[in-house]
């Protein structure tokens, strides 16, 4: 069966305090809206539709940076659940498949809680996804008849009887898309908030002889976003599960609490990930890979093998090859370096290439940009770059070439050459001694003026 996905974020998150729109604020380094729509790809969706509606711009290009085929539209007036997903109506159109609800502030949905309602789907017309609340609040109430659902109540509506029930609605369902535009139709809004809610359907679906139920999962995965404090324990959130996670597929943190994670970092088994070390997205680590304390990475990849840091930053485009080693406070950005090859000191690797087994010094820089345009540097396998080298790019250094330490290198270095590139020393014999002793008669007429 084919799916869409409905993704609702008109939400404007009045507690935020932010100028930002609320699922655009991040959780492990990404916006809240990209984990919701990562979530909804597990089930492989034909089309997918956000409703946007406070900083309805951001949230459109948001929406498309992440999937550039995603139709977004918008909700003028946020009048409840059930309105927002009528919106979606006219983009899905005659979409025969089915159809799951998404929130874009809801960001820790699991895409295997999406597949088991997927399950469950086949069984009942329409599917909701509940949780078992420690503490139910104000949350709606599954009422439940064995594995039927009857209906969903909202807190504000709810008996006595009803607000003890601990089942409690997380706000996803999945039905077909036809049936959830009907239901949505005639959804009214005679309730306590006047508002046009979602939970609804189930009531009017068990009216039409319509059948329904309810996949539960942990409390965590609904966790919903609507201030700063909750932002921050969805994070934590997140990042117990991924410590988790990388625990137990072979990944050694002699400090796990201390490494934070984006929502795609990837690292592969006997991996060693030190105290300290914070994933930016798109990182890729092999495994056998060591990211010592205190480094951070970004939109890189790391080969088998390979030792990155203490103190490393690795910028987008970084991509290490198998036993290379990024030392103390190096920097790495759109550069290659080849296996073997070492940048272990104090330096800035940036729209580069560096061969196979070539060797670094500290203090090297590819001095990449000319104020307008970026420049490449090239340096061949087996080369030696002495420390404080400036590169000039755009310039190449041949296989087996060395720059002299302190040279700042303009021009290209043919295979097995030397390079120097500075001014030569001059030695003034007793010049510093008559210096000093002319600025200390200076200072001490000066101080005595004063």
């Amino acid at each position: 069966m084919p799916f869409a996905l409905i993704v609702l974020a008109a939400g404007q998150g009045t507690r935020m305090n932010s100028d930002l729109p609320k699922v655009l604020h991040p959780v492990a380094g990404e916006a809240m809206l990209f984990h919701a729509m990562a979530a909804g790809t597990a089930l492989d969706p034909e089309r997918v539709v956000v409703v946007a509606g406070h900083g309805a711009d951001e949230v459109r290009k948001a929406a498309l940076a992440f999937d550039p085929e995603a139709q977004v539209v918008l909700q003028a007036e946020q009048l409840g659940t059930a309105h927002a997903v009528a919106q979606a109506a006219p983009v899905l159109g005659d979409f025969a498949g089915d159809a799951v609800v998404l929130y874009g502030d809801t960001p820790l949905i699991r895409p295997e809680t999406l597949e088991r309602m997927a399950q469950a789907r086949a069984r009942h017309d329409i599917v909701v996804l509940g949780f078992e609340a420690a503490e139910p609040g104000r949350y709606g109430r599954l009422v439940m008849a064995g594995e039927v659902l009857e209906r969903i109540v909202e807190f504000k509506d709810a008996t006595e009887a009803e607000r003890a029930i601990a089942l409690c609605n997380s706000g996803v369902v999945m039905a077909a898309a036809p049936v959830l535009r009907d239901l949505v139709d005639a959804v009214g809004n005679d309730n306590a908030a006047g508002e046009y809610y979602l939970t609804d359907i189930v009531g009017l679906a068990r009216a039409r002889g319509l059948s329904a139920t309810a996949v539960t999962c942990d409390e965590a995965e609904t966790l919903g976003v609507n201030s700063r404090a909750e932002l921050s324990l969805a994070e934590a959130a997140f990042q117990a599960r991924a410590r988790a996670g990388a625990l137990e597929t072979g990944v050694t943190m002699p400090a796990p609490e201390t490494v934070h994670f984006a929502r795609d970092t990837v690292v592969g088994r006997d991996a060693v990930i030190e105290p300290y070390v914070v994933f930016g997205p798109g990182v890729t680590v092999e495994s056998g890979a060591v990211i010592r304390a205190f480094s951070h990475l970004e939109g890189c990849h790391v080969s088998r093998g390979a030792v990155v840091g203490p103190y490393a930053r690795l910028r987008p485009g970084a991509e290490l090859s198998e036993d290379v080693r990024i030392g103390n406070f190096v920097e790495v950005k759109n550069a290659l370096i080849a296996e073997g090859a070492k940048v272990n000191h104090l330096s800035y690797i940036g729209d580069a290439e560096i061969g196979e087994g070539s060797n670094i010094g500290a203090g090297t820089v590819t001095c990449n940009y000319d104020g307008v345009m970026k420049h490449r540097t090239i340096i061949g396998r087996g080369a030696f770059i002495g420390s404080d080298t400036m590169l000039v790019a755009p310039v190449t250094v041949g296989d087996g070439a060395m720059t002299a330490s302190g040279s700042v290198i303009t021009r290209d270095v043919a295979p097995g050459a030397l390079a120097v590139g500075r001014a030569r020393q001059e030695n003034k014999p007793g010049f510093a001694t008559r210096l000093f002793e002319r600025l200390r008669a200076l200072k001490a007429q000066r101080d005595k003026g004063a």
